[in-house]
């Protein structure tokens, strides 16, 4: 059965936490259209607050998607991996994975942020939006309402 990724990354720092960066930020496309094909790609696309939340597409090896893909029991089972760790904000507890049967998808959001080691730089945040589909899909699959919307986000200060 197909899988497909799509990992949307978002960056910026405290520059963007206000005003009209911060609503350039906000509404910035938590999916896109999928390239022609993928095969075993994922589809990455990076925005950053340096040229105005301008999409820049690539793809990515799966391996190097920070996401736990299984099929079992003619379902996938999809959970994205923490990392790293130290720039979690704090949260509750993290959900269980999500199981997808053909035909479904998921949006699964996770942000995190930083701080230089001395304090010298200010903060920076992340954005990472993983949407994955289990089945065959056209291309704008993403551009529609998801199965399931599963929401990490903690609070960034």
């Amino acid at each position: 059965m197909g899988i497909t990724v799509q990992w949307v990354k978002t960056s910026w720092t405290k520059e963007s936490r206000g005003g009209e960066a911060a609503a350039l930020r906000n509404a910035a496309p938590a999916g896109f259209p999928l390239p022609g094909t993928l095969a075993e790609f994922g589809h990455f696309v990076h925005m950053s607050e340096d040229d105005g939340f301008l999409p820049h597409e690539s793809g990515k090896a799966r391996r190097e998607i920070d996401v736990s893909l299984k099929e079992e029991g003619g379902r996938l089972r999809v959970l994205p991996r923490v990392h790293p760790l130290y720039g979690l904000p704090p949260r509750r507890r993290r959900p269980p994975a999500v199981r997808l049967e053909p035909g479904q998808w998921v949006r699964w959001q996770l942000n995190y942020r930083f701080s230089s080691a001395m304090g010298i730089r200010g903060w920076s945040y992340w954005l990472n939006t993983f949407n994955i589909a289990y089945g065959p899909v056209d291309r704008e699959v993403f551009l529609s309402e998801p199965t399931f919307l599963i929401d990490e986000s903690g609070p960034v200060r």
